[in-house]
């Protein structure tokens, strides 16, 4: 998340129209032919219990078309221009709506490929039903892109080590966990990162858990760049 980063609730009413020619969206399209594509600017499906969402919010955004050949076999290419500001939030969302409390599990698996250029996070991002608290994990980055807040410190937490920020965008609160080094693979155990937010930090009450979103947040992508989810799982809740 950059520091313009807002909520997801009014970043649609901030985004610009965008004219995405439909030749862009058979170019960018895999090479096999996907059960679904788009490039329209908010684009979406549901596949297999998980929503797409094409997502590109940000102003001075170019052009990005999503795939899949299912809810957690997609990819994206875009290409936004080399300028500050997140341009779009491409990602496959799993409703859990469940108070932190009473969920049992909630873990996910991942495993993507992602470019060596450009500016970008693939990260969760995982929201209460009333879109009061963000939680973002950063399991990747590159380029020019930054957490908004301040640092909290490093805390092991659900397999993973992070370095962690805590801050506001004027709408919502937002936690963000950065891991310490670049994965591409791996399992994230999400609940015991709700309950350290929740009970070790008191940073939020028993808050109901509604999305758990997967993604890639992009700032810049100049000339065309693929992000491709090879495999994503989000189970329990």
């Amino acid at each position: 998340m950059a520091p313009s980063t807002l909520s997801r609730v009014t970043k649609a009413l901030l985004a610009p129209a965008l004219a995405l020619g439909a030749t862009v969206g058979l170019a960018s399209a895999p090479a096999h032919a996907a059960v679904w594509h788009s490039c329209d600017q908010w684009g979406n499906t549901g596949l297999n219990g998980y929503t797409l969402y094409n997502n590109i919010w940000g102003s001075g955004a170019g052009s990005q078309c999503i795939w899949a050949n299912s809810g957690t076999d997609w990819g994206v290419w875009a290409n936004h221009p080399d300028t500050g500001g997140i341009k779009s939030y491409p990602n496959a969302k799993k409703v859990i709506n469940k108070p932190i409390a009473s969920i049992g599990s909630l873990t996910s698996s991942y495993n993507v490929t992602v470019p060596s250029s450009g500016a970008y996070n693939t990260s969760y991002d995982i929201w209460d039903t009333d879109y009061d608290y963000e939680i973002m994990l950063w399991v990747n980055d590159n380029g020019a892109v930054g957490p908004l807040g301040t640092a909290q410190g490093t805390v092991s937490l659900g397999g993973h080590t992070w370095n962690v920020y805590k801050g506001s965008n004027g709408h919502n609160e937002v936690f963000s966990f950065l891991r310490t080094s670049d994965s591409t693979s791996g399992t994230v155990n999400i609940l015991p990162i709700l309950k350290w937010i929740k009970d070790t930090k008191g940073w939020m009450g028993n808050e109901t858990i509604g999305d758990v979103q997967f993604g890639y947040e992009i700032t810049s992508s100049a000339g065309g760049l693929d992000f491709r989810t090879n495999s994503l799982t989000v189970s329990g809740g």
